[in-house]
């Protein structure tokens, strides 16, 4: 177990804990929670020996191994599968084991090597690190690319597969989900539901935290309060303890009153002096309660829009891309063929993969980056309010908040004197100087808050937000949740924070196979189809290894560091027979007889791809026909029959799709 004994612990100046206590069981999934800046962070790095306390004892088994998502950034040519690999510390050892031995040339130690290296799983660990890095949301191109060659946020996700590839029994896990989107994060929850160690999670998404956590550990005052149960639970129980708090203050408040009274009325006197002296050394041996001084939640809202057009915007055949930047190379267009309308009132949240064009329809919308084809029609008095995914997209770092507000009052309007944009200002948090700090040293929280800030000035009427809640705490969070179910407006919403979506979203929109279209289902839906596609393909991958261990072929490349110049890969370390001609001739049949069971299945794919390409093109004319908004009832109402049925045959179709996939996966599989 993990157990913290009256521990102190400084960073700095700052108090992060005085004198607190936990114990944490084997087995346990626990949810580390408290206000951004309470020093959670810092109590990992105490438990990996990073930080030493101040005072008290930290104890924690000494074999144990701790995996956790390293914050820097990897700098590296190696490829996304091979860095993920390196993560598994014991499939490390065993590979150097390995190479020490064939260096010296000892065949006792090469053959322990080897059984190590089986012990480690080192026949499968290949597809288990490349199904680690799909259920991310990599790409089967991108499993060997480059590090070096993938973006900061994805870097992060290379490093959180590389934890993961561990075999801990500690998982360390510090605000996971900040760079996902809600299919990683979905696959990243079932993924932890089956882990078997000890875990230890810092995040802001309750309804993570309630899925896989079954403690609570709370941060706060320098104090560690642990709570049986996950985030909800907590958030009951405190709720009652603070109740109790409060009553067991003011009752000794009362007495305390009492004695101060006595006190002040007899200590001169000399009959009653003694009586006095000892209810004054009753005072201040009493306990003294802590009053239940919750600090002032953070709260906010929109203001009324000025006007409410109807259809706040329209889009005709609209194609969302990136424009070629060398004459000559076409456009790279991602989503077509969006002919859709965003009603007033209306408050959708856009679901899809990642990398099926999210933000970039959002963008397009937003008016960041021009349409490459289509119309998109405003209403009279559309005023966007646009959450860019990267604040700094609508930040400039070297300025001040204040200088931001100063600038939209400007060029936006309303204008206003700058006494009053600071007074706004502090509504968000931003007290005295920190109106005059660069806005490139401030936390992802405040820059979030600082954008949240500038769309409440704007008034609008439409809110595009994209991802918001990446960087905010659960009572930010809270205060966005609330604040966007009283706007009055339209909302268009990207978000992996389930809660969120829940809370303040009616419809869902799908961005897939290049186009976007109604997604009639909830979350709930949404995340069982998630979760069936990725077992689809961890299955995929898990026959790929089992290909592999039966031709006695290992998985695992040698790390160039640990392999000397001379070494080999460990598939040359056994000798593999010539066939035999009888073999060969047998190897043939079967491979005859697994085509002719392939041909029929590949013949009904290619069925269901031709249907679907019309049901798609007949979708797509109806829902354009519709948008136009100029339709009989009687049609309209025939159409929209029709669009039911051609989404329900497309369902059906799409399952018969993947599960016949699957299948011919898997005779591929045997075949090869």
């Amino acid at each position: 177990m993990i157990t913290l004994k009256d521990v102190t612990l400084r960073r700095g100046t700052k108090l992060v804990l005085d004198a607190a206590s936990v114990t944490i069981q084997p087995g346990e999934n626990v949810g580390l929670v408290g206000r951004n800046g309470a020093g959670k962070s810092s109590l990992f790095a105490l438990l990996t020996e990073r930080l030493q306390s101040d005072g008290g004892e930290v104890y924690m088994p000494p074999r144990w191994r701790v995996g956790e998502v390293a914050q820097n950034m990897p700098e590296t040519d190696d490829g996304a599968t091979d860095f993920v690999l390196e993560g598994d510390t014991r499939l490390m050892e065993a590979q150097a084991q390995l190479t020490a031995a064939e260096a010296g040339d000892d065949g006792h130690a090469i053959a322990d090597g080897h059984q190590a290296l089986a012990d480690a799983g080192a026949f499968d660990a290949r597809p288990r690190a490349q199904a680690l890095l799909m259920g991310l949301g990599f790409k089967n191109e991108q499993l060997d690319a480059p590090v070096n060659s993938f973006s900061g946020g994805w870097r992060m996700r290379l490093q959180l597969a590389r934890a993961l590839m561990c075999p801990a029994d500690l998982l360390l896990l510090d605000e996971p989900t900040n760079h996902l989107d809600l299919d990683a994060l979905v696959w990243l929850e079932a993924w932890l539901k089956r882990f078997e160690g000890t875990m230890l999670v810092i995040s802001h998404d309750r309804e993570f935290l309630d899925a896989i956590t079954n403690v609570t550990v709370h941060l706060e005052d320098t104090k560690l309060t642990r709570y049986g149960g996950n985030y909800t639970a907590f958030e009951e129980m405190r709720a009652e303890r603070m109740v109790l708090q409060q009553a067991s203050f003011e009752k000794q408040k009362e007495k305390m009153a009492h004695l101060q009274k006595f006190i002040d009325r007899f200590k001169a006197k000399a009959s009653k002096a003694k009586q006095a002296q000892s209810r004054v050394k009753a005072l201040d041996r009493m306990e003294k309660l802590a009053p239940v001084l919750t600090s002032r939640e953070f709260s906010f809202e929109f203001r009324e829009p000025l006007n409410l057009p109807n259809p706040m915007l329209s889009l005709k055949d609209v194609e969302c891309g990136y424009a070629s930047l060398t004459d000559g190379e076409p456009d790279k267009i991602i989503v077509r063929n969006i002919s859709r309308s965003v009603l007033a009132g209306q408050r959708i949240g856009i679901l899809g993969a990642n990398g099926q064009g999210k933000s970039t329809v959002v963008k397009t919308i937003a008016r960041a980056q021009a349409a490459l084809g289509g119309t998109i029609t405003e209403g009279k008095g559309l005023a966007i309010g646009y959450f860019a995914q990267q604040e700094m997209d609508v930040l400039r770092p070297g300025d001040s908040p204040l200088n931001h507000m100063i600038r939209l009052a400007r060029e936006v309007s309303p204008q206003a004197r700058e006494q009053e944009l600071r007074n706004f200002l502090g509504q968000f948090r931003f007290a005295s100087d920190m109106v005059n700090q660069a806005v490139g040293t401030l936390s992802g929280g405040e820059k979030a808050r600082l954008v949240l800030a500038m769309l409440v000035w704007q008034r609008p009427n439409l809110l595009l937000l994209d991802e918001p809640t990446n960087h905010l705490d659960l009572d930010t969070r809270e205060a966005l949740s609330m604040a966007l179910n009283e706007f009055e407006g339209s909302l268009m919403l990207v978000s992996h924070d389930r809660a969120l979506l829940r809370e303040v979203c009616d419809e869902f929109w799908l961005v897939a196979d290049g186009g976007v279209r109604p997604f009639d289902g909830d979350l709930d839906d949404y995340q069982k189809y998630l979760l069936d596609t990725a077992r689809a393909q961890a299955k995929a991958l898990r026959e790929a290894g089992n290909a592999s261990k039966k031709a006695g072929v290992s998985s695992v490349k040698p790390t160039p560091a640990a392999a000397p110049p001379a070494a080999k890969p460990l598939a040359a370390s056994a000798a593999v027979a010539p066939a035999r001609s009888d073999d060969r001739k047998a190897d043939a049949q079967a491979r005859q007889l697994k085509s002719d069971e392939l041909k029929p299945l590949r013949k009904e794919l290619n069925r269901i791809d031709n249907r679907l390409g019309v049901l798609f093109i007949d979708r797509d004319t109806i829902e354009a026909s519709l948008a136009t908004g100029t339709m009989a009832p009687a049609q309209l109402a025939d159409n929209g029959k029709k669009l039911k049925a051609i989404t329900e045959e497309i369902e059906r179709l799409e399952g018969q799709w993947l599960e016949l996939s699957t299948q011919v996966d898997e005779l591929t599989a045997k075949a090869g």
